[in-house]
C-alpha cells in the first residue's frame, strides 16, 4: 500500500481519534524521544500533547535533547532513543555504520533553513573564495551535504577547503572569534547569527539540497510498538497543521523553552516547512544521491541502499 500526503494526514487523524476512545491506560512504559533545539518536535514537547496521545497505549514520553542529528543517532544506535528527528545527512552516515534506524516520515523541503555564512566584514564574496579557508560545520549533519554541493557548484573540490568539525555552540564561538572563515549551520542557529552579529549568507541550500527533516525510529522498537510510533506521527501532524501560517505565535510559544528571542525564532520558523508525510520514491532517491555522493568522496565506509531503511506502510 502506498500512502499519499493526504491519506497520511487522514490516517494520523484516525489514529488520534481511535486512541482518544480507547479508554484509560496506565502510562508505565517510556517512549524516549530525541529532539534538537528546533522544529515540530520541540513544539510537541512544549505543548505536552504527546503524553496525551500516548497515554491510551500505556506510554509516556521521555525527552532527550541533542546538539545535532549525529549525536542523536549515536544514542539511537545505543538503544538510548526510540524515535527522533534529524536532517538529511545524519541517517546516511548512521545507516553506513550499521545503526538500526528506520525512516518513518519527513517534512517538506526547507532549503533556506541552512546556509554557509561569513562575518559581515568578511572579504569572502562567493563560495569559490572559500578555497584554502577554514570552514566550520557539525560533521555528518545536514549541512555537510550542503557544503559538498556548494563547493561542487563553485568548481572546488572538497579537499580545497579546511574543514573544522565543531558542534553548533563551538562553531558559533569559533565563527565569532575569527578562528574560522565561514560556518555552515542550520536554523535556529542560522537565524541567531544573522540577527545578533549581522552574519552574511554566502549560500543557502536553494537549488543544492532539499534539507528535509526526517523522523526516524530504532528498528526493534518500531517493529514491536507500531501503534506508539503511529501516535507520535499523528501528534506531529496536528502540530504541523496548527503551526503552518502562524509561525509568529509559535515563536512566542517556543521562546521560553529554547531560550532565544522571539524575532530570531520567528525568522527561523518562517523558513521551516510543515506537513509530515511518508517517504515517497522521490525523497528516497534524494537520500540515495546523498549517500552515493559521500561514498564517492570516501566519507561513507560502505555502499548503502536507503530504501532498505524505510518503514513499510502498514495495511
Amino acid at each position: 500500500m502506498t500512502l499519499t500526503r493526504r491519506s497520511f494526514a487522514t490516517g494520523t487523524a484516525a489514529t488520534l481519534a481511535a486512541l482518544a476512545t480507547a479508554g484509560p491506560a496506565r502510562a508505565d512504559r517510556v517512549l524516549r524521544v530525541g529532539y534538537q533545539k528546533y522544529g515540530t518536535m520541540l513544539l510537541l514537547k512544549a505543548r505536552g500533547s504527546l503524553d496525551t496521545a500516548l497515554k491510551p497505549l500505556g506510554f509516556r514520553a521521555e525527552w532527550r535533547e541533542f546538539p545535532g542529528g549525529p549525536q542523536l543517532l549515536e544514542a539511537l544506535n545505543a538503544k538510548a532513543v526510540d524515535i527522533g528527528v534529524v536532517g538529511e545527512t545524519p541517517p546516511i552516515f548512521a545507516q553506513g555504520a550499521g545503526a538500526p534506524l528506520v525512516y518513518l516520515a519527513h517534512e517538506p523541503p526547507a532549503p533556506k533553513s541552512e546556509a554557509i555564512v561569513v562575518r559581515k566584514d568578511s572579504p569572502i564574496r562567493t563560495v569559490a573564495d572559500l578555497k584554502g579557508r577554514k570552514v566550520a560545520l557539525n560533521k555528518g549533519s545536514n549541512v555537510h551535504y550542503l557544503l559538498v554541493r556548494a563547493l561542487e557548484e563553485a568548481g572546488l573540490a572538497y579537499t580545497d577547503i579546511q574543514t573544522v568539525f565543531l558542534a553548533p555552540a563551538d562553531g558559533r564561538a569559533a565563527f565569532d572569534g575569527g578562528s574560522v572563515d565561514a560556518w555552515v549551520i542550520w536554523d535556529p542557529f542560522l537565524a541567531a547569527v544573522e540577527v545578533s552579529s549581522g552574519a552574511r549568507v554566502l549560500q543557502d541550500a536553494t537549488g543544492l539540497a532539499a534539507n528535509h527533516q526526517f523522523y526516524v525510529g530504532e528498528r526493534s522498537f518500531t517493529e514491536a510498538q507500531p501503534q506508539a510510533i503511529d501516535a507520535v506521527l499523528a501528534a506531529i501532524a496536528v502540530v504541523d497543521r496548527e503551526t503552518n501560517g502562524v509561525t509568529e505565535a509559535a515563536a512566542r510559544e517556543l521562546s521560553p523553552a529554547v531560550g532565544m528571542p522571539v524575532p530570531i525564532l520567528a525568522k527561523a520558523l518562517a523558513r521551516q516547512s510543515w506537513g509530515v508525510a511518508p517517504l515517497g520514491p522521490e525523497v528516497v532517491a534524494g537520500q540515495q544521491r546523498i549517500a552515493d555522493t559521500f561514498l564517492r568522496l570516501g566519507l561513507l565506509p560502505r555502499p548503502i541502499q536507503v530504501a532498505e531503511a524505510v518503514r513499510q506502510a502498514r495495511s
